[in-house]
């Protein structure tokens, strides 16, 4: 899933200070319930332009999606949110876990943290009162396509409009 092209381009576009669109912004939180957007707004600002552009992707990709597809989308990632690592760090953490293996690096501190983000989000799904759907995609998203429990036509969307 993850490609070194993909990678740096979210590197890169992490380091914009441009704000979130204010009609991502209005939509988002149209999208996403109350303990969601409580979640949504933890989450830095880089992460919330990737996660509106994987949701506006999706529900293109659908034709119009669901409100937990959609919810999927945009918080796939909020585990990440526990690490408290900035763009940096987690670019260490990505490589760290490249090398030695996301479950031999799970034990080490806040690389570990980070690596363990989709187990982490789907926790704070659930906490949140979030779809199922949602919260198991977030556990989910860096799965093989075999290993995913929702629809194969949703999984498809979210992977491909994620591709990381």
């Amino acid at each position: 899933m993850s490609g070194p092209v993909h990678l740096a381009k979210r590197f890169f576009g992490s380091l914009s200070p441009r704000p979130l669109d204010p009609v991502d912004d209005v939509w988002v939180r149209e999208v996403l319930g109350s303990g969601e957007r409580a979640l949504w707004e933890r989450m830095p600002l880089a992460d919330r332009k990737h996660a509106a552009r994987v949701a506006r992707e999706v529900d293109r990709l659908l034709g119009g999606a669901d409100r937990p597809v959609l919810a999927a989308a945009l918080l796939h990632d909020v585990g990440k949110i526990e690490s408290g690592l900035g763009t940096f760090g987690r670019v260490v953490a990505t490589a760290v876990g490249a090398a030695a293996g996301r479950d031999r690096a799970h034990d080490w501190g806040r690389i570990g943290t980070y690596l363990r983000h989709p187990q982490i989000g789907e926790a704070l799904l659930r906490d949140a009162g979030a779809d199922d759907l949602t919260a198991t995609w977030a556990r989910e998203h860096h799965q093989p396509p075999r290993c995913w429990t929702m629809p194969a036509d949703v999984g498809t969307a979210l992977s491909s409009a994620d591709d990381d």
